[in-house]
């Protein structure tokens, strides 16, 4: 299993490099920050300033996407970002949530996903592609290594959009359950159109606090309530059941508001509407030992990375901590 770290693009830039190297240091391979240029400062720009602060970690969005900036702007940043950090770019990409749900636009129809990360796969690896009826190539970006795309998706059809273009999965919640489920979908997917010689590569993303559970729960409760929205999509679309876990979609029901000023914000309101145990399924808490033993079981279900939502708790002390227990445990 490997490890990475999402830091929120907030001002200072400084600080923001500052942790990414932190992270580095501590043996994290990943750093990834959120795409959502109303919210926070833009992330672009900060994955861009932490590749030339930097020497190893592979950078990326959890999640860009592909409807806020026009794809081929997309293909274009994530081409040259990887020429700047000597090729160490990783793509995270969604449907799209606070980033244009805050601008009044709903998350990008799913067809239309699908033919945008098809094309932005291709384009930004130095392959010709075929856009608004026109031959497009970034003829400069041939010759690198390739950049992957993992797929953030909580539905069937998103999920189907992973397994048929994705080279990983985004899942941004750390209940093994429901995980194995996530997995399972994407890889049908993913056989039904011959790819499944090619496991996918899952990336489990959650915050993740060492310490007394009831200490921290807190911090945390913002977590459940932001996939909420996302699991209210897929209610509205395929109804309560649909196939989907009902500890997926029963605990959404609750979550009656939702304030995006406060979005994976700690302390948010509307984290009243989460319980302890669903606090305790979505994310890690607790001792080294019980840290140790809920990402063991992700790694069993085939979770390649586990990717910490570095907004709660002490930041420095958690990046230590994993650094000098948790990830040579794992590893």
């Amino acid at each position: 299993m490997e490890f990475g770290v999402t830091i929120l693009p907030d001002p200072p830039s400084g600080r923001f490099v500052e942790l990414v190297q932190l992270a580095e240091q501590a043996g994290f391979t990943h750093a990834w920050t959120y795409d959502s240029h109303i919210l926070w400062e833009d992330g672009y720009a900060f994955l861009t300033v932490a590749g030339t602060k930097t020497s190893t970690i592979k950078l990326g969005h959890c999640v860009t996407n592909p409807g806020i900036r026009e794809p081929t702007v997309t293909a274009s940043a994530y081409a040259t970002m990887h020429e700047i950090t000597g090729g160490r770019m990783v793509m995270g990409i969604g449907r799209g949530d606070s980033s244009r749900r805050v601008v009044g636009l709903k998350p990008v129809p799913v067809a239309e996903f699908e033919r945008s990360l098809e094309m932005i796969k291709e384009l930004m690896n130095g392959r010709p592609v075929v856009w608004n009826g026109r031959e497009l190539e970034l003829t400069w970006a041939q010759g690198r290594p390739e950049i992957p795309m993992y797929v953030a998706g909580y539905g069937p059809r998103a999920l189907a959009v992973a397994g048929r273009v994705g080279d990983g999965l985004i899942i941004q919640l750390a209940d093994p359950e429901i995980t194995e489920w996530i997995i399972g979908r994407a890889e049908h997917a993913a056989a039904e159109v011959g790819r499944a010689g090619a496991r996918l590569a899952p990336v489990v993303c959650a915050p993740a606090v060492i310490g007394d559970r009831a200490r921290w729960r807190d911090d945390v409760r913002w977590f459940p309530a932001m996939v909420s929205n996302h699991v209210k999509d897929i209610i509205a679309a395929h109804g309560a059941g649909g196939g989907v876990p009902a500890v997926l979609t029963d605990y959404a029901a609750d979550v009656t508001s939702y304030n995006y000023a406060e979005h994976s914000r700690t302390g948010a309101e509307h984290g009243k509407y989460i319980s302890d145990a669903i606090c305790d399924r979505f994310c890690v808490l607790g001792s080294i030992e019980e840290h140790i033993e809920q990402l063991s079981e992700l790694s069993e279900l085939g979770v390649a990375q586990f990717n910490i939502y570095l907004m709660a708790g002490e930041q420095e002390a958690t990046l230590a901590a994993y650094g000098e227990h948790v990830i040579p445990a794992l590893t």
